[in-house]
């Protein structure tokens, strides 16, 4: 064989091997995970790390792709939609923002119901498997759940007393949310993350409820002075994936899937916790004041609040069995 002829054929294998390196394994799937939160969001963070992990633990067979930011074009509010009809396979979604699909969502975020995390650990013991039998009616599966940090009330005006809230327009995510600001005296308006920063810039709104690291994404420092720790309510955010996606996968990567989720949950809870402490270290170094409630103030808010869970037992029933068992637990402690 001549040396040009050995050159050609080693030229040759050499750019198969440099393509075959380039290309994706045969085996491998390919997943986008949907986000309507910004890259730095911790939300965000965790579904990167979720996904570094489960490629790592199946060998580069499954690889999630998150597109934070809403960059896919669907809003909170479409997530589950989203996943249950096949339009994205995965998706990080804010629970309390499909109401609309099942109002049992919104059992979370009765106001006042839980005070603590450790709280919170034991009613989702209790509403966890519901909201599963839910993304499940719904064509998903639910991989994990992380809560949003503490929330907050943040005015551009300080409030010594409950009337002070009267009339201030204040951004929710959700109805919950705005029912609860509404009870407390402001006025309420429901708003998706994406039109929140213009609509505190045209003053459309002047106060926005919401957690501390939300506050660190949206600069709220920018638009608003005060921080009110009125921690009213609780919200949590899950990760699914599309059921026919899912069925797809063999049985030993969903399992290396699921251990990967069970594993990190306990770690993201410990994010989120620290969320909140570094975030309102972060704006107040911008100049935001944390406000204190006075305890005839909270008193006054725990008080509406109450006609607030007796409404939305009312209008969700199916809530009444899981509020009970809730609060029998927490008294058994």
């Amino acid at each position: 064989m001549s040396v040009s002829k050995r050159q050609f054929i080693r030229s040759v294998a050499a750019a198969a091997l440099l393509l075959s390196s380039a290309l994706p394994s045969m085996a491998e799937m390919q997943i986008n995970l949907s986000d309507v939160l910004p890259e730095g969001n911790f939300m965000v963070k965790n579904a990167i790390r979720f996904a570094d992990v489960v490629k790592e633990a199946t060998k580069g067979e499954i690889v999630i792709s998150v597109k934070p930011g809403g960059s896919l074009g669907f809003k909170g509010p479409d997530q589950l939609t989203a996943v249950r009809d096949g339009l994205v396979e995965m998706a990080d979604i804010n629970i309390s923002q499909q109401v609309g699909v099942n109002p049992l969502f919104g059992a979370e975020g009765i106001p006042f119901l839980v005070s603590s995390m450790e709280e919170l650990k034991k009613y989702h013991a209790i509403i966890r498997p519901v909201f599963e039998k839910i993304a499940e009616q719904n064509n998903q599966k639910i991989l994990y759940m992380v809560p949003s940090p503490a929330q907050y009330v943040y005015l551009k005006v300080a409030v010594d007393n409950i009337e002070g809230f009267k009339g201030i327009p204040v951004r929710g995510a959700d109805k919950n949310t705005v029912d609860i600001v509404n009870a407390l005296g402001m006025a309420g308006v429901a708003m998706p993350w994406g039109e929140l920063i213009p609509a505190l810039a045209s003053g459309r709104v002047a106060g926005v409820a919401t957690s501390a690291t939300s506050g660190v994404d949206g600069k709220f420092w920018e638009f608003l002075d005060y921080i009110y720790p009125t921690n009213h309510t609780w919200g949590s955010n899950m990760v699914t994936i599309n059921l026919d996606i899912w069925n797809k996968i063999p049985d030993d990567q969903q399992a290396a899937i699921e251990k990967a989720a069970r594993d990190l949950e306990p770690e993201f809870w410990g994010i989120s916790r620290q969320g909140d402490l570094d975030s309102i270290k972060i704006m107040s170094d911008q100049g935001m004041k944390l406000a204190d409630i006075s305890p005839e103030m909270r008193a006054t808010m725990v008080e509406r609040a109450e006609a607030l869970q007796k409404a939305f037992i009312e209008r969700v029933p199916d809530a009444a069995p899981l509020v009970e068992q809730y609060k029998a637990s927490v008294k058994a402690n």
